[in-house]
């Protein structure tokens, strides 16, 4: 599950396009971030994908992709062009199909290697969607089957793209949006499928204008129920609402870190207190198994674009790192897989990040003033570096990496130097499922911890 953010000039402080994602993902399956540069193809020439071959682009963009370890496509990422996209787990009464074919993953980093604008994002990814279909398992330890939406934007537009099977329809922004895992768009479209619209006529789903709530009519109830996906998107709505026409990168930021209305106001909340998913996901026992993995934030404008990302879990635990303008992250540590690696960036988090469930309220009240300190002075570090050029801003980016892996130790030290609570905060039950997903993983076990 997740959620995706976007807020167009005239809803942001300076003009700029904001965008921003949280990738929801099973706890074991690590999300790490690379570089991949651009790079040229003979004629005839094949791509592999996750499950399927396809042709080869002529040409590619180099792209910053935030990415499953498993897979070849991307939950979320940028290109050189300032494209940015990600994409949304989606469920609708149309089953999804079980036969290997593009991943919604794929198709984000397709569009984000092929377009250099957010509508020509689009058109690669529904031509492709047309030619090859979506289709395959893409969970990682749990079989899970899904349609996709997106959020594309580029400095001057952003658009929500969502699908069902080969269907495809496009619905254009304007001031802020959110996505989360529900089919949202209604008869105001962009554009729209020819197969979608001729099956829209057939089901006397259209009005005289070939208008018809696409939403309404293909989501699937049960599933919305389940992951909240209207919820969260209206909740997401909500947050950047309050600050229309003023937002900032950090708004963003904040939204990506909210917990629910179930935790406003309440000092003591845990993950354990939650009722339904919230933005800032936490994995509990039984059906709940994702956690947001990763995030992202980006600002898009004609004269650059300026990413962070987390490269880590928790978005509530975690530091936003600046990517310089190269796309490419400072040096951080093997790529992450499913089994522990204290030399990996994404498990070290994890450390922490497991540790501080068992105390989670305390925990967060003593960090989260800690975190929003460093990554104020990130932001005045890279804004002075942006201006000095890219070779400063490249080196000013691993400067604040370099900052935040120290922050972020002495963080562990902390927690591993105290006693665990008595009674941890997530219960027993959850206690006990992520136990077993810690062993599975070898994360070490919590009798290290130094009293």
């Amino acid at each position: 599950m997740c959620d995706t953010l976007t807020a167009l000039g005239p809803a942001t402080f300076d003009g700029r396009t904001l965008f921003a994602k949280n990738s929801d993902r099973e706890r074991n399956e690590a999300q790490g971030v690379s570089f991949s540069p651009a790079r040229a193809s003979p004629p005839g020439a094949r791509l592999r994908a996750t499950y399927i071959e396809i042709d080869a682009a002529p040409q590619t963009h180099a792209c910053l992709l935030s990415r499953p370890f498993w897979m070849w496509g991307a939950e979320m990422g940028a290109n050189d062009r300032g494209v940015v996209i990600g994409n949304e787990a989606m469920h609708a009464l149309v089953p999804p199909s079980r036969v290997p074919a593009l991943t919604g993953m794929d198709l984000v980093r397709l569009g984000l290697e092929r377009g250099a604008t957010a509508r020509q994002a689009i058109q690669v990814i529904t031509d492709l969607l047309e030619r090859h279909g979506q289709g395959g398992d893409c969970g990682h330890l749990n079989s899970f089957h899904y349609h996709n939406g997106f959020i594309i934007a580029d400095p001057t537009e952003a658009y929500v793209l969502e699908t069902v099977g080969r269907w495809w329809i496009v619905e254009q922004v304007e001031g802020a949006r959110a996505l989360s895992n529900a089919l949202s768009i209604g008869p105001t479209r962009h554009a729209v499928s020819p197969a979608l619209l001729e099956h829209a006529r057939m089901q006397g789903w259209t009005d005289a204008d070939d208008r018809f709530a696409f939403a309404d009519r293909l989501i699937d109830p049960v599933k919305d129920a389940g992951t909240f996906g209207r919820g969260r998107c209206a909740r997401a709505g909500q947050l950047l609402a309050r600050k229309a026409g003023a937002l900032t990168l950090p708004d963003l930021m904040a939204v990506l870190r909210d917990h629910g209305e179930e935790a406003d106001g309440d000092p003591d909340w845990s993950p354990r207190k939650t009722r339904v998913r919230s933005i800032c996901m936490h994995a509990a026992s039984g059906g709940r198994r994702s956690q947001s993995v990763a995030a992202m934030a980006s600002e898009l404008a004609p004269g650059g674009a300026r990413h962070w990302v987390t490269a880590t879990s928790a978005p509530c635990l975690s530091l936003f790192r600046p990517v310089g303008p190269s796309l490419a992250p400072p040096p951080h540590g093997p790529a992450p897989t499913d089994r522990f690696d204290p030399q990996s960036l994404w498990w070290r988090h994890e450390q922490l990040h497991r540790r501080a469930l068992a105390d989670f309220p305390a925990v967060l009240a003593e960090l989260a003033p800690e975190r929003d300190a460093a990554e104020a002075d990130f932001r005045a570090r890279m804004g002075a570096a942006w201006a000095a050029g890219p070779d400063a801003a490249d080196r000013a980016a691993a400067d604040c990496w370099a900052r935040a892996d120290q922050l972020e130790r002495d963080w562990l030290d902390r927690l591993l130097g105290r006693p665990k609570p008595r009674r941890s905060a997530l219960g027993r039950s959850a206690s006990l499922a992520w136990a077993r997903l810690n062993t599975a993983a070898g994360l070490p076990p919590a009798s290290s911890d130094r009293r």
